[in-house]
């Protein structure tokens, strides 16, 4: 243990899979901001808080079952000639829930706030509202989407299992410092939030792309969003120079 302490190798991996971690983590950060934000603003922090601490205990749980993270890289079925192996499966299911959700969401967003103007209107028209319950379920569902994906990149990039699991409370806690900031300024802006989904959109077809061995560098996803929230917050930051000089 005390050479591995001494090892630059290994706190090389850990600042790298660190990094790699909390990269893999901003979609389950955009997921959990939408999802909390159908909440009432007094529950929303906690159900951010407790969907993260959801994503590290799955992710701890996954490296300690290595032996049957291995497994479920092996083919179970095939279809069309493809092979389809358990984490190709759940792959699939979660982009398939992801797009699901993602396209309710837009649907919401912009056919139900034009018939019901605002969320108390929706209160007063007696349109169900989803329940902190409810919102936590789904969080998990997906945190264990996120998790195998990034655990199975953390297997194939670094042995030590103390080097994984010490990566991985670390971007948890960096998220849980960046969650409530992030969170904020979706639901502040309409156009932001219809960026986040837009977003969850292209990570879900990125999942069922991965489950059908079709190979889509996240890189050009996050930059993709990346380049677009540049894009918005400018737009906001003009937008607010504007009211101003009025």
């Amino acid at each position: 243990m005390m050479h591995a302490l001494t090892d630059p190798q290994t706190w090389i991996s850990l600042v790298t899979l660190t990094l790699l971690e909390i990269v893999l983590g901003i979609d389950n950060i955009v997921f959990i901001t939408i999802l909390s934000g159908k909440l009432p603003a007094a529950q929303q922090p906690k159900a951010r808080q407790m969907g993260l601490a959801a994503a590290l205990i799955t992710r701890l749980m996954l490296l300690a079952s290595l032996s049957w993270i291995v497994k479920l890289t092996k083919p179970w079925f095939t279809i069309l000639n493809q092979e389809i192996s358990g984490r190709d499966l759940v792959l699939i299911l979660g982009g398939l829930f992801l797009l699901y959700k993602s396209t309710m969401e837009i649907h919401e967003k912009v056919v139900g706030e034009a018939e019901h103007g605002s969320a108390e209107s929706m209160v007063k028209t007696g349109k169900k509202k989803i329940g902190f319950g409810g919102v936590i379920v789904q969080i998990m569902f997906l945190d264990i989407i996120f998790s195998l994906d990034s655990v199975i990149t953390a297997v194939g990039m670094v042995d030590n299992l103390y080097v994984m699991m010490t990566a991985v409370v670390i971007a948890v806690l960096i998220m849980l410092v960046a969650v409530n900031p992030i969170s904020d300024l979706v639901n502040r802006y309409p156009t932001v939030k219809m960026l986040a989904l837009s977003f969850l959109l292209l990570v879900g077809m990125a999942l069922i792309g991965e489950g059908f061995e079709m190979h889509i560098p996240k890189g050009y996803i996050y930059f993709a969003m990346f380049f677009s929230m540049t894009v918005e917050i400018l737009n906001i930051r003009a937008s607010k120079g504007k009211k101003r000089a009025h």
